[in-house]
């Protein structure tokens, strides 16, 4: 049986994404690419430009710098706290990296899944222990629309 009701993600307001754009303040993406040419390269600048602190995880980039941001390789790598974490990863990775972000502590208030990737099942876990989701949305678009 499936309840008629959407999802909190598949119905979240403008309203809804301006207050997490407002509220979050460290921001991790995960898939972050040294490529400037690469969608989560451009957006890591974007949002670091609009003040936001970024940090990059990637494995294969661990211990680097991107614009003057620290990569690590996993999100339980990173020594301080993430408000958000932003997932350039294809739909399925993205079930591994909300289990990973469920384990930090504290937890992030936020799990954004970039244009095109959805994981209800990761979703579904992350909305069970009160986080904000957002799925199939990009942040710099998000901003420049509604900020």
């Amino acid at each position: 049986m499936h309840d008629s009701s959407p999802a909190p993600w598949e119905s979240i307001s403008d309203d809804e994404i301006r207050a997490i754009l407002i509220e979050v303040k460290v921001i991790a993406v995960v898939g972050l690419s040294a490529e400037p040419t690469r969608p989560s390269h451009y957006v890591f600048e974007f949002l670091q430009r609009c003040g936001y602190t970024m940090v990059g995880v990637n494995p294969g980039l661990a211990g680097k710098e991107i614009l003057g941001a620290p990569v690590y390789a996993r999100l339980a790598d990173i020594p301080f706290q993430i408000d958000m974490v932003d997932i350039f990863r294809n739909s399925a990775a993205a079930g591994g990296v909300v289990d990973e972000a469920l384990g930090l502590a504290p937890l992030p208030k936020v799990i954004w899944m970039q244009l095109d990737v959805y994981n209800e099942t990761a979703a579904q876990k992350a909305a069970a222990l009160n986080l904000k989701v957002v799925m199939n949305r990009c942040p710099k678009i998000e901003y420049r629309r509604l900020m």
